[in-house]
């Protein structure tokens, strides 16, 4: 007998009788279903890639603010440590080519300081420079980002203007907060302020310490990502030059 169905039809032959395969192309929704399993466990590899990166983009940025933070403070205590106040003045007031005096100066978020330190770094050999400077510490606005306050450093010869003139630096990006206070060797109090130049305040005085607190944003704010924290530095600088200067005296 001759079976009326071609070999490879699908049908097999079962006790004498042709039986169609079980087995069968998927259909469109088996089709659709493998595919959606494959998309989400795409997502989620992806996602995890992702976190992994962002993690490690986080730690790389903490531990570049946390540099950049520490630098900011060394800097300021050599600076802190070499101030001084000098006590030459000419007799007549008129000849006078130099002021020296430590001005602090509280203030939100970043306190003022300016002062005068043997801190200057002569950076080519053979200058006549004086390792004396001028220096200023203070906030200010980042012009190209809208709401970051950064620390900015000013360095200046010694004139008659401590406050004033000079090359302004920034030496740390995107405070939160820069404050200094001062510890009076008379009352042993800290103080928020601090005026060597004025006769009813500190005339011709430094402080023993200064206590310097140093507030970093953990970088660029996003309203989805608010939650970064902040890198908090804090020194207690001694001051080693307590009397005014003058070598006139024995």
């Amino acid at each position: 007998m001759t079976w009326p169905f071609p070999l490879g039809s699908g049908l097999q032959r079962v006790q004498g009788r042709p039986v169609r395969s079980k087995s069968r192309a998927m259909t469109l929704i088996e089709l659709l279903i493998a595919m959606a399993i494959l998309a989400f466990i795409g997502i989620l590899v992806f996602a995890s890639i992702d976190g992994m990166r962002r993690s490690r983009e986080g730690v790389d940025r903490i531990s570049d603010r946390y540099r950049e933070g520490r630098l900011a403070m060394a800097r300021i205590a050599r600076e802190l440590q070499a101030a001084y106040l000098s006590a030459h003045a000419p007799i007549d007031e008129s000849l006078q080519v130099v002021k020296t005096s430590f001005i602090g100066e509280p203030g939100t978020p970043a306190s003022r300081l300016d002062f005068n330190s043997f801190a200057h770094r002569r950076l080519r050999a053979n200058t006549r420079e004086s390792d004396q400077v001028e220096i200023s510490y203070f906030g200010s606005e980042d012009p190209e980002h809208d709401g970051v306050v950064d620390l900015a450093r000013r360095e200046a010869p010694p004139d008659l203007d401590p406050l004033r003139g000079g090359k302004v630096d920034v030496l740390a990006t995107d405070i939160d907060l820069f404050q200094l206070q001062y510890l009076d060797p008379l009352t042993g109090m800290w103080r928020e302020e601090w005026d060597s130049t004025s006769v009813v305040g500190e005339r011709g005085r430094l402080p023993v310490q200064v206590k310097v607190v140093l507030v970093l944003n953990g970088g660029a704010r996003s309203h989805d990502d608010a939650s970064r924290g902040k890198v908090r530095l804090v020194s207690k600088v001694s001051l080693m030059i307590q009397d005014p200067l003058n070598f006139a005296l024995k």
